[in-house]
């Protein structure tokens, strides 16, 4: 719907939120928007590339593009930097990454807005970012010296740094409880960060992130540009010790074949089609609140769940339920607030999520729709942005309403693949058998779940289901903390990670160590 009684308060349009920061942190920015920070130094290199907000296609500045030959000086210097770091004593390394941490949190308000603009989350679920690094991180510092004390097997032993700095290539969903959170682990470990802003989304909130790290003296080196320009300097050059790359099996997979010959330490998360199995289950009321959140931030998300297995006598059930959740789905413009309201954050909608990261995503999403019905999907419910929560006559075209269908057919793209959009499947099974295949669909998962009333019997199923987490009657996350994370199949290749495990993928221990994690010539996988 649109209503002239929404708008932006002016203490919260882009304007005033990045004439903050510039305040801030001014050191990092051009005239024209933020510097690539290399060897400590903030320069205005690089090719101008305009951006936009998914939230109403408005211009959010200038992102500068840098070339390969500057990127591969930029890892050089990263390297020494890296040496000098290294040797760093361990409370050294815990006091500056403290500080970082306790200058995030003082911006923690700008930094969410930033997200709210770059890439479209809701108040509360930017805040979450945001919290959630902060959070993290003190935790490992915390517990950080116990952590390289020992080897993979709990045995004392000494971890040390990696021989070269770690290269972080990121997706644009989660800049701070993902890409940030891990660069402070891998600096309190000892080692150098290079990171590349995504091109989609979050460059601005990364360059405030990363100025704030610099100013404590953290060795970090931040980039931007298309990954295509800088990929053989982020992931080739001899001199990165490690790769933590997070994206889709597409750019995965071409990752993958570029780090074949050289033998580096890797950690790649890439997606899968994540699944509920419904089997012999009753208790409708508490799946309700599980749907309703498993819509947080349009399912763009590595752990969101777009695909329902349901047993066939319980698909009128299901169906019950399902669909007014999806009827009462919240989305809009995340900054939007009423006409009386005097711009405080605690006016701000509670919505399930705002836009897509693009335009250009949103109508992908509708393609993947309509050939799935051209092949025989049966439409369930297909949402209407009428239903939105929008300024009088903006853009909305990077917004997508819920859709759900019913048997997406093998030849269409959404029957094997994640949408990481609000686009929902069914599929109907009569036996264990159809619905195990029918979870295991995408050759791997990071997670999935099962809804049954035997839960005895639901983990003896959870053990066949190709994904790293699989939860009983109940959602499955990256986790925090000491939860450990990674994928089956073809969803992670390399070292898994959270907890102990993300210090173990970033240091070395023992001569013939073998870490966990999906590599060439093993599978090792903790407890979950």
């Amino acid at each position: 719907m649109s209503d002239t009684q929404l708008h932006v308060p002016e203490n919260l349009t882009w304007s005033a939120v990045t004439g903050r920061v510039r305040d801030l942190v001014g050191e990092a920015f051009t005239t024209d928007g933020p510097a690539n920070l290399v060897d400590g130094e903030w320069r205005a290199v690089g090719t101008p590339s305009e951006q936009t907000s998914p939230n109403d296609g408005s211009s959010l500045g200038t992102m500068l593009k840098v070339d390969a030959a500057t990127a591969t000086d930029a890892v050089q210097r990263a390297a020494q930097t890296h040496r000098s770091w290294a040797g760093t004593e361990l409370d050294e390394r815990r006091r500056k990454v403290s500080g970082a941490l306790d200058a995030i949190e003082g911006a923690r308000d700008d930094l969410a807005l930033l997200l709210a603009w770059e890439i479209g989350k809701p108040w509360k679920a930017a805040c979450s970012d945001v919290d959630r690094a902060i959070s993290g991180v003190r935790w490992y510092v915390d517990e950080i010296e116990g952590m390289l004390s020992r080897d993979v097997e709990g045995a004392p032993a000494k971890r040390v740094p990696l021989e070269g700095p770690v290269s972080n290539i990121a997706s644009w969903n989660y800049p701070m409880s993902v890409q940030v959170h891990a660069e402070l682990v891998q600096l309190l470990a000892g080692n150098g960060v290079v990171a590349k802003t995504p091109t989609q989304g979050g460059w601005m909130t990364l360059t405030v992130a990363h100025a704030l790290m610099a100013r404590e003296g953290l060795p970090v080196t931040l980039l931007s540009g298309d990954g295509s320009e800088l990929s053989d300097a982020l992931i080739r050059s001899p001199e990165i010790g490690a790769l933590a790359f997070v994206g889709g099996r597409s750019n995965g997979g071409k990752v993958a074949a570029q780090l074949a010959d050289t033998g580096k330490r890797h950690m790649l998360e890439q997606e899968g089609l994540n699944t509920w199995g419904i089997w012999e289950f009753s208790d409708w009321d508490a799946f309700s609140e599980i749907l309703k959140k498993g819509f947080e931030y349009a399912k763009q998300r590595c752990t969101a769940y777009p695909r329902f297995v349901v047993q066939r006598k319980l698909v009128d059930r299901f169906l019950g339920t399902y669909l007014p959740v999806l009827d009462g789905v919240r989305f809009g413009h995340p900054l939007a607030v009423e006409a009386s309201s005097d711009g405080s954050t605690d006016d701000l909608p509670a919505l399930d999520f705002g836009p897509l990261i693009s335009a250009g995503k949103a109508q992908e999403l509708d393609d993947s729709v309509e050939e799935a019905l051209r092949h025989g999907a049966i439409p369930l419910y297909r949402g209407s942005k009428d239903h939105g929560r929008f300024l009088d006559g903006q853009d909305t075209s990077a917004y997508h309403a819920p859709v759900s269908m019913l048997a997406p057919p093998g030849a269409s793209r959404l029957m094997h693949e994640e949408p990481f959009g609000p686009v929902d499947s069914i599929v109907v099974v009569d036996t264990e058998a159809e619905m195990l295949a029918q979870m295991n669909a995408s050759n791997g998962a990071l997670v999935a779940s099962i809804a049954t009333d035997d839960t005895q019997h639901g983990e003896r199923l959870a053990e066949q289901v190709q994904a790293f987490k699989v939860g009983i009657n109940k959602l499955r996350s990256r986790g925090d903390k000491d939860e450990a994370f990674g994928g089956r199949g073809e969803s992670w290749k390399g070292a898994f990670v959270g907890g102990e495990y993300l210090v173990q993928a970033v240091t070395e221990g023992p001569p013939g160590e073998n870490l966990f994690g999906n590599f060439p010539g093993y599978h090792r996988y903790p407890a979950t």
